[in-house]
């Protein structure tokens, strides 16, 4: 094959890159371009930093392009030392691309350091029989690398040093929004009311960053294991494999090949190929309707005409008399009904099945965060949902009903039988208690 990163492949603009390669999770693609034992890789090959270091605590509220990539360029040997060797007790998690390991270095200069010392970092290591590979790496490089917004994950650095590729990021130490939403487990307590807003909040941003720079960019995979929390619960967007440029001038949208995650994917590019700004919108209503509901969005666990969140949901999220019905039970009734209505409005807007009919990231935005102000529930801390600490009316509260069960009354069509589970098991409908 070559080398995988040749003086050619030099660290492109995001406002020119090309498409990304396909997820695995829709696509059955193949890469070519995957890493073997006999390919090699300089990182010299790939612009350096424009400064000598990363600023790791700058902060650009509206966020900003840079001119080129500003990232630290690792050693092979530099991250296994950051890492403690790869050690299985660094292991943070394990995903399409490869595993990702807890590393620290120092947070001015960004050197390896020992362990326990110096900064937190997260290292995304390739797994050579990875199906995504070399296209997907350079795609997180070159949007990361010059995209900086408070709302999406830090890239810090990169290695390309003979097969090995990794990722160097700042480390998010509350995991991922999919684990808060649908883990049972002592580090995963259920979310309040109002960090859901603000994550909602804090993820919109991100997005409507991206959809207003100068050249649009379709994040193309929003989904809530995509959304990653800090120590503090702010949410910020990760994993730019699959990014791709907006149209340009007075097109509508770019045709690609079809990739993403089921269920997320709006369905006018599954049907057609064809992708639009607005298409991210629609994976943001979905996100919406997770958080809302407390259910996956694909599930093939559920009863056949449960397979599809959406499809059965929306008949609930206009109907105030309906949708106590469907909000997830592990708030324990503890959220402002009038806010919940307005947040269920909002997502059925989203899940519009026209993209042009959809709101803009802008748009909600603006109605998420006035959601937040007329409802005054802007603290951060979890104890923020108690109606009788704040005045204000919450929904009837309902028994706890455990992940991956059906929910009530079935309204909607089979989900595809190929997409793979990702929730538990058990069928029991989820109860009242009379207000």
């Amino acid at each position: 094959m070559g080398n995988i990163c040749s003086s050619a492949d030099k660290v492109v603009s995001p406002l020119s890159i090309g498409s990304a390669p396909p997820s695995t999770t829709i696509s059955s693609y193949r890469s070519s371009t995957v890493a073997t034992s006999s390919s090699t890789c300089s990182s010299s090959t790939f612009d350096r930093s424009t400064g000598s270091v990363v600023t790791v605590d700058e902060v650009f509220p509206e966020g900003r392009i840079l001119e080129a990539p500003n990232l630290r360029v690792y050693t092979f040997a530099e991250l296994r030392s950051a890492t403690k060797g790869f050690k299985p007790e660094t292991l943070l998690g394990e995903g399409g691309f490869g595993k990702v390991f807890k590393g620290w270095v120092d947070e001015r200069t960004l050197n390896p350091a020992k362990s326990g010392i110096g900064m937190v970092v997260a290292v995304k290591k390739l797994d050579p029989e990875s199906m995504q590979g070399l296209e997907e790496w350079q795609s997180e490089v070159n949007f990361l690398g010059r995209l900086s917004h408070p709302n999406l994950v830090k890239l810090l650095g990169y290695c390309c040093e003979d097969t090995e590729l990794l990722l160097v990021y700042e480390f998010m130490s509350k995991g991922s929004l999919e684990n808060h939403l649908f883990r049972r487990a002592q580090s995963f307590d259920p979310l309040s009311w109002s960090l859901r807003l603000k994550i909602a909040i804090n993820a919109a941003r991100g997005l409507a960053f991206l959809h207003s720079s100068e050249k649009q960019v379709i994040y193309r995979d929003f989904k809530a294991s995509n959304i990653l929390l800090d120590a503090d619960y702010n949410a910020k967007l990760s994993d730019f494999g699959l990014a791709k440029n907006g149209p340009m001038g007075s097109e509508s949208h770019v045709t690609t090949r079809i990739v993403g995650t089921y269920g997320y994917a709006a369905p006018e590019y599954m049907a057609t190929g064809h992708l639009y700004v607005k298409s991210d919108v629609y994976g943001f209503g979905v996100v919406l309707l997770e958080m809302l509901s407390g259910q996956r969005a694909m599930d093939i666990n559920r009863p056949s005409e449960q397979h599809n969140l959406v499809d059965w949901a929306k008949p609930y999220l206009a109907d105030r008399r309906k949708l106590a019905r469907m909000i997830d039970p592990r708030l324990e009734g503890q959220y402002p009904s009038k806010a919940a209505l307005r947040a269920a409005q909002l997502t059925l807007k989203c899940l519009a099945s026209e993209p042009r009919i959809r709101p803009s990231m802008k748009e909600v935005l603006a109605t998420l965060e006035e959601i937040q102000a007329t409802n005054g529930w802007s603290r951060d801390s979890k104890e923020g949902g108690r109606s009788k600490e704040h005045g204000i009316d919450s929904a009837p509260r309902q028994k706890p009903r455990h992940h991956g069960q059906a929910p009530v009354h079935p309204r909607s069509s089979v989900g595809k039988k190929q997409m793979e589970s990702r929730a538990g098991h058990g069928a029991r409908k989820a109860s009242q208690k009379e207000r």
